[in-house]
């Protein structure tokens, strides 16, 4: 399997993993102290709840564009992939630092090996060969 298909469906899976999580805090599982620095130990207040849904819809959105621009799925997004692959690499370069920057040790333990995957994943993407177009 070629390596940027790889890294796409890669993305995707450990995406799936951050987005059941992000579904599960809006449900009311107690992991607050793992996710937005720790601000919210145990079960997120309803506000949050739907900040993590909203969450869950962007990181969806973004394993979209991956796997768009490594051919993989969503060949109408092709196009604008061109461009949006770039955003999504910097936004998962700012989500880095962040995560490794929190004051909540379970974030940084968790969330920061995550977010450097799907950077290296996403810049593999990224930097590959596009699929004929």
């Amino acid at each position: 399997m070629e390596i940027r298909r790889a890294a796409a469906i890669g993305f995707a899976g450990i995406s799936a993993g951050v987005v059941a999580f992000q579904i599960s805090l809006a449900a009311g599982a107690p992991w607050g102290s793992a996710a937005m620095g720790g601000s919210f130990p145990g079960q997120y207040p309803p506000a949050m709840r739907v900040a993590a849904v909203f969450q869950a819809a962007i990181i969806a959105l973004i394993a979209g564009v991956i796997l768009s621009r490594a051919g993989v799925a969503f060949p109408g997004w092709s196009r604008a992939s061109r461009r949006l692959v770039w955003v999504v690499a910097a936004f998962l370069a700012v989500g880095l630092v962040l995560n490794l920057a929190t004051p909540s040790a379970a974030e940084r333990a968790i969330w920061a090996p995550v977010s450097f995957l799907l950077l290296v994943c996403s810049l593999i993407v990224a930097t590959g060969r596009p699929p004929s177009e």
